[in-house]
């Protein structure tokens, strides 16, 4: 009594479901299940009843094992969890335990969880502790997508299993010496095998889960109910064509996975750890586990795991993970504040990724390279996007919601048939067992086999025309997004200007003043601001030539001094400097230099390296011959003047800067200061980023010209043109962007640009934004012959026009197949934000940022999460968003977007869905017309497969009517020489080559979509009873008895012949009346196998028809059409032929006649309540209603009657403010 009573209240205080990855995108509710007797007994039965299909069920929904075989129970006690994810997936993980003490007793001792814990480790924050100290011997846990959750005794619920990657402070792994042997094992045993294993399944296996899908179980059950009707011939053939369908099948899927898995696969190597106390050890890298201290092997390797470097100097190439092939300087991580937490997105330099290649190791003298192991498996950066794409997130395309809705269509009217069936059959006396076959074969009509196959024909076209123009997709249902983007943003650096920049001047400061400018950096004078071009970046030295980030190497290469890794000379600065550099040539000696012993060299002590977040960088460097170190910083300007005395920062610093950036110049600003000569090598190697970056003096500026790739500016005019809005997400300058973002065309000449400036509460007040207009300058203006440049993928009358002052839009006419120019006069106004000005939109002013978002085309000074942000914004608008970057700093938001395109070199990358191994934007405009024609032809597709159900369930259903059925060879002839035939070629037309400013519909239950289906199907349907009622009116025909003791094909009858003949013409005709042209694809004639194939299945039913051959009619069990007159014949044909007219007709007028397209779109837009309409529609009409943005106003709150206060400019350029309510 009390144990029952006392499991009992246990149930009742133990929550029975959780909440998992609260907060973020791998949300999960978890619910927790026990086997129940009582059920399994049940369900046993249920088993038996339903002779094996509800195994089928539950292989299908897994969920369903949940409900019928166990009962809800709390956590604690389930053996098995129910996953929910927040798109309602969901997902059954059984419960496994784990017994740590009975898995280490290989070392004959006692579990001890105190021995597990790592070295120096005393702070219960840290992850260390959380995830290894307080674990039980005994430990309970389950498995989702290869990510561990364990239970907590303390919190009475599971959770996701931590590394040293989530609160883990810097000076924690810093202080990490190693694992011994017993604690490397006791933490393998819960974070499991450092391996990312894409499974290859064995094909018997791929067989088995192949044929349980539900297209081919379908199949088997159709080809068991024909050959069970003695349709042999039909069965057979569909059996042989659909194994040849799963061979084909079986064959790509595990080609699929061994790419995939070559892809991810690292060979086996051991690597060295360290076991503390000088001791070191080689293991195999699968052994690796958080907190082991790893030695990076000097020639380099193939990183298998996350992990931060301790000391020394790494290279690394990360083009695998980011799609960006330069090579990328790791340096060791710095602790500032001892409450630093690490985080791998803000000590990224410091972090080397799995997946990433190590080129070579820097070390000081003796020293090993060392890093302490943070993440393993697939929970690494690697491990993350390979899980993405094993386990991607449902697309929610409208359009497979609404196939999936129209099937069920079907399904209804396949009961409807089967009542209609089951009444004519008893009228006309037939069997049992007939009628239930014939009720069944309906089934197998109506809802046609071959449907899901057909709507995947466009995408792989597509996806092989986009290979050949070296595009690359790992995700190929994401190129029918492609059809229906209408945002596309873009990374500037690399991505629409060059990489590649060249140093336009230098502007040195003295003594707080501008000096004159300098074109040519080598013949400065030796001091601060020339050692600091030659010293501060991370520039390295591969194969004989120098590698680093191109800014770096023009800002260097433009000292004409020389860069040397550390030799045998290293001796004379103590045998710990990594990098050297010197003047290179007679020219750059100064006369001091020549015949003196000792040369000029400087020597680079330490790397602080450039950081996305901190938007600088700085070296701490020695000069031989000198006793004081020195630090050289450089970055954003904005930042530098930060770290810098305020005396020494030119007043008219800023005026200088904008003049500069207003004209599209990228700016970088210079500061130094020296040391005291106490400090030693030691303290400078401990020295915080902090104390180093502080109290500078300013020393100059650099301008760069950073140059628009030629394709760059007839790209975005495209897209503009084709109503696609653009916007540009960059790490650069604001101002600067806004000049690339007119140059580029984003912003035309006559267009108002308005500065978002929110700030934080201050001094009290509130949280306040001022919007502030940017006054273009002369240089903004766009010459005359840059409208001439050529603009690809436009119509010719788009070309002609010139764009000064005004865009203009291109209208396309499906009827006329014309385009015109339409030219809006009225000149737009767009926002441009930075990153900080963002995260205040953010926090204070949501509402705002989602006008901001839908006018916004700059945002400048953006960082890489905040770039995700921005695309998610977007597509909570309701927006299709596109995003193209160079990889390096756009991983995150080139995921996150719908279409993520990322432009690199190598052909497999798993940095986005799609790479470009050209290097420009034009692949932009190639996939979104491809991404459109395969849209268009999914639809085709899918309309043609649905009226030929409809079309032959019509068919049918007259024959039964009369008694009678097709026979086998007429069914093979419309199914597979028509059907199969025509959808498979209907695909291989290919992208118009225009970019048009209408989009196809992304909703297959778009109005004119149903009207058109429904009324092909109403024409079909007239047109075969006018040819049925034609048969009765003939003198010489007699209604016929189908022969009891034949099946109902087996029996040849005129109305079977009738409606045979007519209806293989319908399936021609709604075929090529679904075939779209322009503006989507090409015209029809164009696709020359599908021409071919229309004309041989037209040539061939007319010979069939008009020529008869007694093989055929007797092969087909058709009555001798040449024993009656060929006006009988004739007239049939004039049927066929008004068929024909009355198909195209209801297309035309339905489909493709704006004006009736249009009229039905407003009668629906009436009564189209506003939950369907996207929010950016409903946001822009409320936008165009009141005067907004309030230009030259300061807002203070979020709400729509904001208090402004208007900016008034004196004659002395001072703001005036005064308050506008």
């Amino acid at each position: 009594m009390l144990n029952g009573a006392s499991h009992a209240v246990t149930n009742q205080l133990l929550p029975d479901n959780t909440t998992l990855n609260a907060g973020t995108e791998e949300e999960l509710q978890c619910y927790g299940y026990a086997d129940s007797k009582r059920k399994r007994l049940l369900f046993y039965v249920l088993v038996v009843l339903t002779l094996g299909v509800v195994l089928l069920l539950i292989y299908w929904r897994r969920e369903l094992e949940c409900y019928l075989k166990k009962s809800r129970c709390t956590l604690y006690r389930a053996d098995t969890v129910l996953l929910q994810d927040q798109f309602g997936q969901n997902y059954v993980c059984s419960i496994k335990s784990l017994n740590l003490a009975d898995e280490l007793h290989e070392f004959n001792d006692s579990y001890n969880r105190e021995e597990s814990t790592p070295e120096n480790v005393h702070d219960v924050s840290d992850v260390a502790n959380l995830t290894v100290k307080q674990m039980e011997p005994v430990v309970l846990y389950f498995e989702h997508q290869h990510v561990r959750y364990l239970w907590s005794n303390q919190d009475k619920s599971y959770s996701k299993l931590l590394d040293l990657s989530t609160h883990t402070r810097l000076a924690t792994l810093e202080q990490y010496k190693g694992l011994s042997s017993r604690q490397q094992a006791h933490r393998r045993m819960l974070y499991g095998s450092n391996s990312i294993e894409v499974e290859v399944k064995s094909y018997w296996r791929l067989l088995i889960e192949e044929v349980l899908n539900p297209f081919y179980i379908f199949q088997i059950f159709s080809i068991v109910l024909w050959a069970t009707d003695q349709y042999y011939a039909y069965a057979a053939c569909i059996l042989v064509i659909s194994s040849v369908s799963i061979i084909v099948s079986l064959y790509e899927t595990k080609k699929q996975m061994i790419t995939l898995h070559n892809m991810v696969k690292v060979d086996a190597m051991t690597i060295t750890v360290a076991r503390g106390d000088g001791c070191y050890e080689p293991v195999h890298v699968t052994d690796l586990v958080p907190g082991d201290v790893i030695v990076i092997p000097p020639k380099g390797c193939v990183m298998t795991c996350d992990a931060v470097l301790l000391g020394g100097t790494v290279i690394v190439n990360e083009s695998m993970l980011t799609g960006e092939s330069l090579p990328v300087t790791k340096t060791s991580i710095v602790v500032g504040e001892a409450s630093e937490v690490y985080s791998p997105q803000n000590h990224n330099r410091s972090t080397i990724f799995a997946g990433t290649r190590v080129i070579q190791t820097r070390y000081y003298g003796g020293c090993k390279v060392l890093a302490v192991v943070v993440r393993t498996g697939f929970s690494t950066a690697k491990g993350e996007l390979v899980r993405g794409i094993l386990y991607p997130k449902p697309l929610g395309f409208k359009f497979y919601r609404d196939a999936f809705r129209f099937v069920m269509f079907l399904a209804l009217v396949a009961l409807i048939g089967m009542g209609y069936s089951v009444y004519t059959h008893i009228e006309l006396h037939a069997s049992p067992e007939k009628i239930i076959i014939r009720v069944l074969d309906v089934i197998t009509i109506i809802v046609p086999p071959a449907l899901p196959a057909a709507m995947t024909v466009g995408t792989v076209y597509a996806q092989s025309r986009l290979k050949k123009k070296q595009i690359f997709c790992i995700s190929p249902p994401r190129i029918n997004f492609c059809g229906r983007l209408n945002l596309f943003c873009f990374d500037k650096t690399g991505t629409l200007t060059e990489d590649g920049m060249d140093l336009g001047r230098v502007l040195p400061v003295k003594n707080g003043s501008f000096q004159p400018s300098v074109s040519d950096p080598s013949h400065l004078e030796r001091e601060e601001l020339l050692i600091g071009m030659a010293t501060c970046h991370s520039l390295t030295i591969i194969d004989g030539e120098i590698s680093g980030d191109p800014m770096d190497v023009i800002m260097f290469n433009s000292t004409k001094w020389t860069l040397e890794e550390p030799g045998a000379d290293t001796s004379k600065f103590d045998n710990i400097m990594p990098t050297i550099v010197k003047p290179a040539t007679r020219d750059t000696f100064q006369e001091e230099d020549l015949g003196e012993a000792g040369q000029f060299e400087v020597g680079i002590v330490r790397q602080f390296p450039f950081s996305n977040y901190l938007k600088c960088m700085s070296v701490i460097t020695r000069t031989l011959t000198k006793s004081n170190m020195a630090v050289f910083s450089k970055g954003a300007p904005e930042k530098i003047v930060q770290l810098c005395h305020k005396e020494t920062v030119p007043e008219d610093l800023h005026s200088v800067m904008n003049r500069y950036c207003l004209q599209g110049f990228r700016v970088l600003g210079l500061a130094w200061k020296q040391l005291d000569h106490k400090v030693s090598w030691h303290q400078a190697q401990r020295m915080s980023r902090e104390e180093a970056e502080s109290d500078l003096t300013f020393s100059g500026l650099l301008v760069f010209q950073n140059k628009l790739k030629m394709q760059s500016k007839p790209v975005i005019r495209t897209l503009l043109a084709a109503n696609i809005r653009c916007c540009m997400i960059t790490g650069d300058r604001l101002d600067t962007a806004v000049c690339v973002g007119r140059n580029c065309g984003m912003i035309e000449p006559r267009d108002t640009v308005v500065m978002v400036k929110a700030s934080r509460p201050e001094n009290g007040g509130g949280p306040k934004i001022i919007w502030e207009p940017l006054e273009a300058t002369s240089s903004d203006n766009v010459d005359a012959s840059s409208d001439n440049e050529e603009t690809p993928f436009l119509p010719p009358s788009y070309q002609n026009q010139k764009l000064l002052g005004s865009l203009s839009v291109i209208k396309f006419n499906a009827a006329a197949q014309t385009t015109t120019a339409l030219t809006l006069s009225e000149p737009r106004t767009h926002l441009a934000v930075d990153g900080s000005s963002f995260s205040v939109l953010e926090r204070y002013f949501p509402e705002t940022l989602k006008r901001v978002c839908m006018r916004g085309t700059i945002f400048a000074r953006m960082a890489p999460d905040q770039k995700c942000q921005l695309i998610q914004k977007q597509q909570e608008l309701g927006y299709s968003v596109g995003m193209c970057g160079d990889g390096a700093n756009d991983c995150e938001a080139l995921k996150a977007a719908h279409a993520g395109i990322s432009l690199s070199e190598a052909e497999a990358s798993v940095a986005a869905p799609f790479t470009s191994a050209v290097n420009n934007i034009e692949c932009v405009v190639t996939l979104m017309r491809e991404g459109r024609a395969a849209l268009v032809t999914s639809f085709g597709c899918f309309k043609y497969m649905a009226v030929y159900s409809f079309i032959q369930f019509i068919s049918v259903m007259i024959l039964y009517s009369f008694g009678f059925n097709l026979s086998d060879w007429e069914f093979l002839y419309i199914d597979l020489l028509i059907t199969t035939t025509i959808a498979v070629l209907m695909g291989y037309t290919a992208a118009y080559d225009r970019l048009v400013a209408a989009r196809p519909e992304g909703s297959l239950i778009k109005p004119s979509n149903i009207l058109s289906i429904l009324l092909q199907v109403l024409a079909a349907a007239l047109f075969q009873a006018a040819a049925v009622v034609y048969l009765n009116a003939q003198k010489w025909y007699s209604k016929e008895l189908p022969l009891k003791d034949e099946k109902e094909g087996q029996t040849p009858s005129w109305v079977n012949t009738v409606i045979f003949v007519v209806s293989t013409y319908q399936y021609i005709t709604v075929a090529f009346c679904f075939s779209k042209g322009p503006p989507f694809r090409k015209r029809i004639y164009t696709n020359v196998p599908y021409m071919i194939c229309l004309v041989f299945l037209l040539v061939f039913s007319t010979c069939i028809f008009l020529i008869p051959i007694p093989l055929l009619e007797k092969v087909l069990v058709m009555q001798p059409l040449e024993v009656h007159p060929l006006q009988f014949r004739g007239l049939l044909l004039a049927i066929v032929a008004s068929h024909f007219v009355v198909a195209v007709a209801i297309e035309y007028l339905v489909s493709d006649n704006l004006c009736i397209g249009g009229c039905i779109k407003g009668c629906v837009n009436r009564l189209k309540s506003k939950k369907n309409t996207s929010p950016y529609k409903l946001l822009e009409k409320d936008i165009e209603a009141t005067n907004w943005p309030p230009v030259g106003l300061v807002s203070f709150s979020d709400a729509a009657s904001d208090v402004g206060v208007i900016l008034e400019e004196r004659n002395s350029g001072i703001f005036e403010l005064s308050v506008n309510r």
